[in-house]
């Protein structure tokens, strides 16, 4: 089968790894920046998870002008009023460190026994006419201390709702049905697929 490859503005192989997983069986594969030879980050500059993925794809637009999606997705921790959110991958600094930014959340909700939390992700898509947003929403809590070696970034601390692991103590099977991303993406399959119908 022939893929048909969609950019995707990211430059984290974990997500690629596991969206392609999730487009297994379809005509469709993601292709991510690295892969285009494209280094750098993109920026990020706004405070909504839509804006940001609309601002990811209109940079693949300007350098390639196909057909692109990006993602962005926050923790939302309602004790933290919603934080770390749009910052959830530099909510320790700018290094990205997926670990510091754990250490950090913990020590912010130290005392704390209100935990409950989200994950959201919002696609958005360009057909190479419109803009098209796809979004994916996984409630749950953030456990007392890091557990599981699965899984990137807060997963090690997230626990999805009607769960008692975290999503880091998950096969990536167990991840992919219940998380934020797949959902999001499932969407945006089920968007695509209707589109070749």
């Amino acid at each position: 089968m022939n893929k048909q490859e969609i950019l995707f503005a990211t430059g984290n192989p974990n997500k690629v790894k596991e969206i392609n997983h999730l487009l297994q069986g379809s005509v469709y594969s993601v292709k991510s920046l690295k892969e285009m030879g494209i280094e750098e980050d993109i920026p990020e500059p706004f405070d909504t998870l839509k804006e940001n993925a609309q601002a990811k794809v209109d940079y693949l637009i300007k350098l390639k002008g196909t057909p692109c999606i990006s993602e962005d997705t926050g923790l939302e921790v309602k004790a933290l009023n919603g934080a770390p959110g749009v910052l959830s991958a530099r909510y320790a600094g700018e290094s990205k460190n997926a670990a510091d930014n754990i250490r950090l959340l913990l020590k912010n909700l130290e005392g704390i026994n209100e935990r409950t939390a989200r994950f959201r992700t919002v696609i958005c898509y360009w057909d190479g006419i419109q803009y098209h947003f796809f979004e994916g929403i996984v409630n749950g809590s953030i456990a007392e201390k890091p557990k599981g070696v699965s899984g990137f970034g807060y997963d090690p601390v997230f626990i999805p709702e009607n769960q008692y692991r975290t999503f880091a103590e998950m096969t990536a099977n167990e991840k992919i049905n219940l998380s934020h991303r797949s959902r999001a993406f499932n969407s945006f399959l089920n968007f695509l697929k209707k589109q070749d119908d």
